[in-house]
C-alpha cells in the first residue's frame, strides 16, 4: 500500500488486541497493562534513594576513614552514620510514603552495609554501628514526615 502525502498511518493495528493501554485484552486481565513502565515520578522518587544508598556503600568500601583527630574522630563518624542514614530515611519515606516500610528498608540496608564491612580490610561492621544507622534512618523519617505536615498545614 502506498502511502499518499499527508495520509496519518493508524497508531496501532486493531485487529491485535493486548497491544494497547484500553484494549479489550488489557481490561480483561484488570484493567490494567500486564507490563509496567518506568515512569518520570518512578525515576524521580526512587534514583535518589539508589544514588544514596551507592554514596554510602562507596564510603563502607574504603579502608580507612580516620580523620586524625584522637577521641573527636569516633564521635564525628558516628555523627557522619547517623546523618547518612538520616538522609536516606527521609529518602526512603519520600519514595515509599510508608514510614514503617521506609524505617524496615533503611534497617535492613544498616545490617547489610554492616555485613559488607567485614570484608573490606581494615574495616569491621558492628552491632552498635546497626543501631546508629537505624536511629538515624528514624530520625531522617520523623524529620521528613514533619516538614511535610509543616509544608500541608
Amino acid at each position: 500500500m502506498a502511502l499518499v502525502a499527508g495520509e496519518l498511518l493508524p497508531l496501532q493495528r486493531r485487529d491485535r488486541p493486548g497491544f494497547a493501554p484500553g484494549s479489550l485484552t488489557v481490561l480483561l486481565i484488570g484493567g490494567r497493562a500486564y507490563h509496567r513502565t518506568v515512569t518520570g515520578s518512578f525515576a524521580r522518587l526512587w534514583l535518589p534513594v539508589l544514588a544514596w544508598a551507592g554514596l554510602i556503600f562507596a564510603l563502607s568500601s574504603v579502608h580507612d576513614l580516620g580523620t586524625g583527630l584522637g577521641g573527636w574522630d569516633l564521635a564525628l563518624r558516628k555523627l557522619a552514620h547517623a546523618t547518612e542514614y538520616a538522609v536516606l530515611g527521609a529518602l526512603l519515606v519520600r519514595a515509599t510514603g510508608r514510614a514503617g516500610l521506609a524505617m524496615a528498608v533503611g534497617a535492613l540496608y544498616a545490617a547489610s552495609d554492616e555485613l559488607h564491612q567485614t570484608f573490606v580490610p581494615g574495616r569491621m561492621g558492628a552491632p552498635l554501628d546497626v543501631v546508629i544507622d537505624v536511629v538515624g534512618v528514624v530520625c531522617g523519617v520523623l524529620l521528613w514526615q514533619a516538614a511535610r505536615a509543616r509544608r500541608l498545614a
